[in-house]
């Protein structure tokens, strides 16, 4: 990913990212060159090595994880909060639009969780992630004797260990502060949640 210096993030800002913004487009490569993508959540896990791994699943209809056996280069791309940021924002002087975001590039080999248990395990943990831990969550529990187990014949379910995190944080560091403090003014007052939450993440990398 091109990412300017100044522009540059932090592993820690990417995990947070990642975690706040788990629906992500995976991309493989196979032999002959040509990608393949699926749009699905990926949950990055704390597994004790460098940069940690990501866990999710897709259709086993889904040619894309036969790719996985080469074992295929891959790229997991999670995108956080964007807003477009006016140049009436600025400022006056001759000045264009931009678009500040945050995104993190994710590489490595995804693997096939082969066991039952493995993706039984994967499964729960993304049920955990989104259901969260309430009296009334939804659980693999609530499935009947065995259906949990038949349900997996219907998925693939992996891991991929990263080789190496990119996070890119394009939040107006390249203006001076004044005009800083006006875009996350005017962004902080929108009604969209994403211009606030891009509003927040300027006010992170402010000096």
């Amino acid at each position: 990913m091109y990412i300017p210096k100044h522009f540059e993030g932090s592993e820690d800002a990417g995990r947070q990212i990642m975690q706040a913004h788990s629906w992500a487009l995976l991309m493989s490569t196979g032999e002959d060159g040509a990608p393949s993508a699926t749009h699905l959540s990926l949950l990055w896990q704390d597994d004790g090595s460098p940069h940690g791994s990501l866990i999710g699943h897709m259709a086993r209809a889904n040619a894309h994880w036969k790719l996985f056996s080469r074992p295929a280069h891959s790229l997991a791309l999670f995108w956080g909060p964007h807003a477009y940021v006016s140049p009436t924002w600025y400022t006056p002087g001759a000045k264009v639009p931009t678009w500040n975001y945050v995104t993190v590039h994710a590489y490595g080999r995804p693997q096939v969780i082969e066991e039952v248990a493995g993706a039984l395990e994967v499964l729960g943990k993304l049920a955990r992630a989104y259901e969260g831990a309430g009296a009334g969550s939804w659980s693999l529990d609530r499935l009947p004797p065995g259906n949990a187990e038949a349900q997996t014949r219907g998925i693939v379910a992996f891991r991929m260990p990263l080789e190496r995190l990119e996070t890119k944080l394009k939040l107006s560091q390249n203006r001076d502060l004044a005009d800083r403090h006006r875009v996350i003014d005017r962004l902080a007052a929108s009604d969209r949640q994403e211009s606030q939450e891009t509003a927040d993440w300027m006010k992170r990398v402010l000096p």
